[in-house]
């Protein structure tokens, strides 16, 4: 939930017109240690805020490290075999996914180094390079598998950590049940991840706005304004979560392999593609891959596509876009 407990609002939403009609609903909120905002066009004006509230607190008792009975946790806390519920099913085997396909830059059995620098369910103050080592040991998804309707580990401290795909599915899930009420045209926004379909209350597509990559800014900027059509949105980045400590600058973003916080020239990555939560997710692939691999990524995998704002040798601000979106993207020049 990009991620559950966590407050990323990356994102802009510049979907409805200030002229309210009667068949334009819209609904906020929180939830997940962030805020969601719900437009849908309904002629019946039923508000489902209720039923989405309900939703939202059922992936919570699968998904979220920071319930202390949900499935992960307790999962988290056992030594070996756990029954699951379909949402922790779903998200496991999209992750076992985007974990192969991304040759383990997506690994969500970083639990242990995600606390041990803070940025975690749980702080661990010793991030020396012995610790990080005794921890990669825990980093082994490979070790963990579902059979028979539970999850199985074969190392009792394996733990898991979904807070990198789990938003982006909590937004598919709302998105399937106003659909499934017969909602054509409707936008989604939990956090900063975002799915559409259809068209706004002016009968235009929605419109996203991609915050620009910049450090302690009182006002938000936008890099690129996204007109999203019937597609999912998710972004991920390292210029606002992050922590200094003894003069040095860590990003939240960890590298599976290596245990240490990623450092290269990526500020911010928008993944687009129909599934939020595998646009979220691939969001992470692509910070902690960097730049240039996260282009040879896009040149294979012809389902997402990005837009990546980096850091050139000049210290300049470039972004690349996957050419599929330059006719439906706006960047912002100045």
């Amino acid at each position: 939930m990009k991620k559950i407990g966590f407050a990323f609002a990356f994102l802009t939403i510049l979907a409805c017109s200030n002229e309210k009609k009667s068949s334009l609903i819209s609904i906020e909120g929180e939830a997940q240690g962030t805020t969601y905002h719900i437009a849908y066009i309904n002629s019946n004006g039923v508000n489902y805020q209720r039923a989405i509230d309900s939703l939202l607190i059922e992936i919570d008792k699968s998904l979220s490290t920071y319930h202390k009975t949900s499935i992960i946790t307790k999962f988290n806390q056992a030594d070996s075999l756990v029954e699951i519920d379909e949402m922790f099913t779903d998200v496991f085997n999209l992750s076992k996914q985007v974990y192969q396909e991304s040759e383990g830059a997506f690994n969500p059995t970083v639990a242990h180094l995600v606390n041990a620098w803070g940025f975690g369910f749980k702080n661990i103050e010793n991030t020396d390079s012995s610790t990080i080592d005794s921890l990669l040991k825990f980093v082994d998804f490979d070790a963990i598998s579902i059979i028979d309707n539970k999850v199985v580990k074969t190392n009792k401290n394996l733990m898991l950590d979904f807070n990198a795909i789990a938003q982006g599915y909590s937004v598919d899930v709302i998105a399937d049940f106003l659909a499934n009420q017969g909602i054509e045209n409707y936008m989604v926004e939990i956090g900063g991840e975002v799915k559409v379909k259809g068209k706004n209350d002016k009968n235009k597509l929605w419109r996203i706005g991609i915050d620009k990559p910049v450090e302690n800014e009182t006002e938000r900027t936008l890099e690129a304004v996204v007109n999203l059509n019937n597609q999912s949105l998710a972004t991920s980045g390292n210029y606002r979560k992050f922590y200094e400590k003894d003069g040095a600058k860590y990003s939240h973003t960890l590298n599976p392999k290596t245990g240490y916080p990623v450092r290269h020239s990526l500020l911010s990555a928008t993944v687009i593609t129909d599934n939020c939560a595998l646009a979220d997710a691939y969001a992470t692939v692509f910070m902690v891959v960097g730049i240039e691999k996260a282009k040879e990524i896009l040149a294979k995998n012809n389902k997402i596509k990005a837009v990546l704002i980096f850091e050139n040798e000049n210290k300049q601000l470039e972004t690349y876009v996957s050419e599929e979106l330059v006719d439906f993207i706006e960047l912002n020049d100045k």
